[in-house]
């Protein structure tokens, strides 16, 4: 999907706006909150955080590696 954004004047502030159907794509509304990140390939917008992102993935490592020990506390 390439879509032509234009840099507008919003209040006190400049943004631009994202059509409805990228908004369904990135399925986010109003009030939402969208990440920037750099890529090599220039600037990515995605709901998810990736910092939560790297959080999860070493959880779900240690859950793996220490799944007798976390099943025994369970009990």
């Amino acid at each position: 999907m390439t879509s032509k954004l234009k840099i507008t004047t919003i209040g006190n502030s400049t943004g631009i706006i994202l059509p409805k159907e990228m908004l369904e794509k990135l399925r986010v509304s109003k009030g939402d909150t969208l990440f920037a990140i750099e890529t090599s390939k220039g600037i990515e917008l995605t709901p998810f955080n990736p910092e939560v992102a790297e959080q999860m993935k070493l959880a779900e490592q240690v859950m793996r590696e220490d799944r007798d020990a976390l099943r025994k506390l369970a009990e």
